[in-house]
C-alpha cells in the first residue's frame, strides 16, 4: 500500500469516516473545532461500510474501526493505530434471536442448529458467541455459523463452522421466514411475533452482564492511519482531544463510551480472548500491544 504524506508542521485537513452519534455531533455540527485540525467527514452513513476499504486501501486518515477488524489488522501488519477512544458499546445478550417455531428454548438449544449473521468476525457476533460460551455453557463449536459476507481483511478465512449464504441474503429475513434457526443482528430487529431472543429477559441480562464485568462490551473505537501517527503526532493528540470534547458535551454521562487504556483494560482483554477462541485471530495480544508509546498515553 502506498504510503501518506502530511505536511510537516501546522494546519492539516483529514477525511473522516465516524458515526454522527450523541458522542460525535458536536464535531458534525462544528460545536469542537481546531486550529490545528479540521475534520472532513466523507465516510458513508453508517461507518462499519468503510472498514474494509481503511483497512485495505487506507481510504481515511480518521476512521471508527470495530475491535474485532483492528485485532486483524494487527495481526496482519496493517498501517492502522488504535486510539483509546470507544465510540460504540454496548450490552450484546438482545442481539442473538430465534425462529420460534423451530424448539429453541434455552441457550444450549442452538447446538447442532444454524445461526446467521451478517458476517463471522462481525464484533456484535464475536462478542454473544463468547457470552453464550462463558455465560450459558453453550458449544459454540457445534453451531453451523452461515454468514452473508467473508471478514474485512483479505489474508483472513472464516473456520470450518461457517457457511456461506446466497449473495444478497437478508439475515433477518431468514431468520423471519424459518430459513435458518436463529441470527445474530445489529440495528436491524425485527418487531415481528415469529422471532423471539434467545437469551430469557435478554435486557436485563444484558445489563446485569456489564455490572458483574465492569464494562459494556466494545464494538468501535477510532483508528488513524500509520502515517499520520508518525509523521504527526501533535496531531494525534488533538484529535483525541477534539473526540474527548465533543463526548463531554453530547454524551458527558455516558458510561458505555470510556476513553484511556485503563478504563477500557478489562473490555480490550476480553474482546482479546473471544478472538482467539473462536479462531477469528490466529494469536493472542497484551491489551499494551495494541497501542503505540503515544497513544497509550492519551487519556492517562
Amino acid at each position: 500500500m502506498t504510503g501518506k504524506t502530511y505536511p510537516a508542521s501546522g494546519p492539516v485537513t483529514l477525511d473522516v469516516n465516524l458515526n454522527n452519534s450523541p458522542l460525535s455531533k458536536a464535531l458534525f455540527d462544528g460545536v469542537v473545532t481546531s486550529d490545528l485540525v479540521t475534520l472532513n467527514f466523507v465516510g458513508p452513513k453508517a461507518a462499519h461500510e468503510a472498514f474494509k476499504p481503511m483497512v485495505q486501501e487506507r481510504k481515511f486518515d480518521v476512521s471508527e474501526m470495530a475491535i474485532v477488524t483492528f485485532l486483524q489488522a494487527k495481526t496482519y501488519n496493517k498501517p492502522l493505530v488504535l486510539l483509546p477512544t470507544v465510540v460504540l458499546a454496548r450490552p450484546q445478550h438482545h442481539c442473538i434471536l430465534v425462529n420460534v417455531n423451530k424448539g429453541i428454548e434455552e441457550p444450549e438449544d442452538i447446538e447442532g442448529r444454524q445461526i446467521a449473521s451478517r458476517s463471522y468476525a462481525q464484533a456484535t457476533a464475536v462478542w454473544v458467541r463468547g457470552i453464550l460460551a462463558h455465560d450459558y455453557e453453550v458449544d459454540i463449536n457445534t453451531v453451523t455459523w452461515s454468514v452473508v459476507g467473508g471478514g474485512h481483511l483479505a489474508e483472513y478465512s472464516d473456520p470450518s463452522i461457517t457457511t456461506r449464504l446466497p449473495a444478497g441474503s437478508k439475515v433477518e429475513e431468514l431468520l423471519v421466514n424459518g430459513d435458518v434457526d436463529g441470527a445474530i443482528l445489529g440495528a436491524d430487529m425485527p418487531d415481528e411475533p415469529r422471532v423471539k431472543h434467545l437469551i430469557p429477559n435478554a435486557k436485563k441480562a444484558g445489563v446485569e452482564w456489564v455490572k458483574t464485568h465492569g464494562f459494556t462490551p466494545i464494538n468501535h473505537l477510532v483508528s488513524v492511519d500509520q502515517d499520520l501517527h508518525d509523521q504527526r503526532p501533535d496531531v494525534v493528540v488533538e484529535i483525541y482531544r477534539m473526540l474527548e470534547a465533543s463526548k463531554t458535551i453530547g454524551a458527558p454521562d455516558d458510561d458505555t463510551r470510556r476513553f484511556g487504556v485503563e478504563k477500557n483494560r478489562k473490555g480490550l482483554a476480553t474482546a482479546i480472548q473471544y478472538s482467539v477462541e473462536q479462531q477469528v485471530i490466529p494469536k493472542s495480544f497484551e491489551v499494551d500491544e495494541l497501542f503505540t508509546d503515544l497513544t497509550r498515553t492519551l487519556g492517562a
